[in-house]
């Protein structure tokens, strides 16, 4: 009985609040219950709602699987309970409401059908209420209401759309930020490994060196084993929730501290305060990749990572001693973190700053 109970609070709670299951169930019953207050009502009238309430049951049951023929069926049965929405059965009022509300908040109708629909009901309205000689003011309020009530359901239509197309776009974008993750990881490990085994193959084909070619094929397996280790962390990475900023550079300090025993600090100015998740995965990749840098080029040397929150944007420094003879070179590794930061809106720059080797970005919140 739990399970039963918690499988429905989870269908519940997955599902659309306003045109969803539940919603069309309670509909679904709400016009059964007027249907059946309407058994003493002309035939006309019952058998009008009579159809409209298949086209309402065939809609419930097709509105998955075919949603453009379950649209037509909302719209054929909100035509039929408008003919009659002038008799004096309340039921035709429900069942008006109730087809047109759902079929101008369903996203698969175009907004000329959707006009045509409430135009066309509009006039039958107006013509069964003449018909059954209801007053002129009640032929207005009726058309008022009815507008109303379109116009909310539009509202409501604009709004699932735009969530959807948002949820779209965060997919997308999160496709792209792993295919860089994984492009950052492997494209140098892969583009090295094709590299040592071109040369093997060369040692081995044009000089017969079996020795050479050996040596070149031990790296490759090297570089084979270094590019896995490097991936597996990637996706493990990307499985885990990113700590917040300065949590994730203090830890990432503290590694470099301890894996290269040099001073290594982290400074943190202004109001500490959450940003995008996009500015804190560019400024944490950049920070990993100064890092390494500094331990290639600048090995036994102290690193300071600085911090920065200003105003609407949020500031990455990381600066380690120069070497007088060492080449000035932004590397491959650079120019990705920069181009990755270009994606975020931010910028990049690196280089001698009197004595000390700076790496700038900054990145919008």
């Amino acid at each position: 009985m739990r399970e039963v109970r918690a499988r429905v609070v989870r269908l519940l709670a997955a599902d659309d609040p306003e045109t969803g299951r539940l919603v069309r169930l309670l509909m679904t019953l709400v016009l059964a219950w007027s249907l059946a207050t309407t058994s003493q009502a002309p035939a006309l009238v019952w058998t009008a709602l009579a159809v409209s309430m298949g086209c309402w049951l065939a809609f419930v049951l097709l509105d998955r699987r075919a949603p453009r023929t379950a649209a037509a069926l909302l719209a054929g049965g909100s035509a039929l309970a408008a003919s009659v929405s002038g008799s004096e059965q309340a039921a035709a009022t429900v069942f008006l409401f109730a087809a047109l509300l759902l079929f101008a908040a369903h996203v698969t109708p175009t907004m000329t059908a959707i006009v045509a629909v409430t135009v066309f009901d509009l006039a039958l309205t107006a013509a069964s209420m003449i018909w059954w000689d209801r007053p002129r003011e009640a032929i207005v309020v009726r058309g008022a209401v009815i507008l109303c009530t379109v116009l909310f359901a539009l509202h409501r239509r604009h709004y699932r759309r735009a969530q959807q197309d948002r949820a779209r776009a965060m997919a997308l974008d999160e496709r792209a930020r792993i295919a860089r993750e994984l492009h950052d990881v492997l494209a140098h490990s892969l583009g090295a490994l094709g590299v040592q085994l071109e040369v093997a193959e060369a040692l081995l084909t044009e000089r017969g060196d079996v020795d050479g070619a050996v040596i070149r094929i031990r790296r490759s397996r090297a570089l084979a084993r270094e590019g896995l280790i490097e991936a597996r962390s990637a996706v493990a990475a990307l499985r885990e929730d990113i700590p917040p900023l300065p949590d994730a550079l203090g830890l990432l300090v503290a590694e470099h501290r301890r894996d290269h025993d040099v001073p290594a600090e982290l400074r943190t100015t202004g109001a500490r305060r959450p940003i995008s998740p996009a500015a804190e995965v560019c400024l944490l990749r950049t920070a990993r990749e100064a890092l390494t840098n500094a331990a290639k080029h600048a090995s036994n040397q102290p690193v300071t990572v600085e911090l920065g929150y200003g105003d609407g944007v949020v500031r990455l420094v990381v600066r380690n001693p120069y070497l007088e003879g060492v080449p000035i070179s932004y590397g491959h590794g650079l120019q990705g973190m920069a181009e990755r930061l270009a994606l975020a809106g931010g910028t990049l720059r690196a280089g001698p700053e009197e004595d000390m080797w700076e790496v700038r970005a900054e990145v919008p919140e």
